[in-house]
């Protein structure tokens, strides 16, 4: 089994729909996953009840119990775990970091939110942590340009080394619509959102077990 926390200890950087769209795209490839809901808000939780279809299943849990959750997901025999942290509370967040064999930090392409990227990158780095940076709710660019917001961001997050996902997370209203019902922007009628979303999972995939070929062959089992 791998885990996957996803961190952003600044609010409001979309943490959750990414989350969410992993752990949905998992179980739409046959990984049989489970997501540790550590936000207090549990808006996780309450994204994965609304879906009517089967799903990933959900749990609320917080930090001094995510190791038995852990524990727990190991016994079942789940291939994946994503622990959906909260923001701010870091004591939280660094104990889902300390358990995950892989760390997803989002920001949005705003100096405030990769300004606050920089705890969390100093903390992953500490303990040795494979990590990624997801740039979610980027504009889309124009003909092929991005916007000067994310020439920006990208520019500073190269200047903090920063381990830069090959995929952008573009703000489109579909995630909205599609999280409202318990749904990934796979399963709606957005070609490009959904693209992005299993680019992502691709390449997140890859960084768990190493090769298409052998997670594909997890998700078979």
């Amino acid at each position: 089994m791998r885990t996957v926390a996803v961190v952003a200890l600044k609010g409001g950087s979309g943490k959750t729909t990414i989350a969410t769209h992993l752990a949905l795209a998992a179980h739409l490839r046959g990984y049989d996953t489970l997501v540790a809901d550590i936000d207090p808000q549990l808006s996780a939780q309450n994204v994965l009840q609304a879906r009517t279809q089967p799903g990933p299943a959900c749990i609320a849990s917080s930090g001094p119990k995510l190791m038995s959750a852990q524990f727990a997901a190991q016994g079942l025999g789940k291939d994946l775990l994503i622990i959906d942290t909260p923001a701010g509370l870091l004591e939280d967040v660094s104990e889902a970091i300390v358990l995950a064999d892989y760390v997803v930090m989002v920001v949005r392409p705003t100096l405030i939110d990769i300004s606050g990227l920089v705890r969390t990158l100093l903390m992953v780095r500490k303990l040795g942590k494979p990590s990624t940076v997801v740039v979610n709710q980027a504009p889309v660019p124009r003909e092929s340009i991005e916007p000067p917001l994310v020439k920006r961001a990208l520019r500073g997050l190269a200047h903090m080394q920063a381990p830069l996902a090959p995929v952008m997370v573009r703000s489109r209203t579909v995630y909205q619509i599609a999280l409202e019902t318990g749904r990934s922007a796979e399963e709606m009628s957005d070609a490009a959102a959904a693209k992005d979303i299993a680019d992502l999972w691709a390449f997140i995939a890859v960084e768990l077990w190493g090769a298409e070929d052998e997670a594909d062959e997890i998700a078979e089992a």
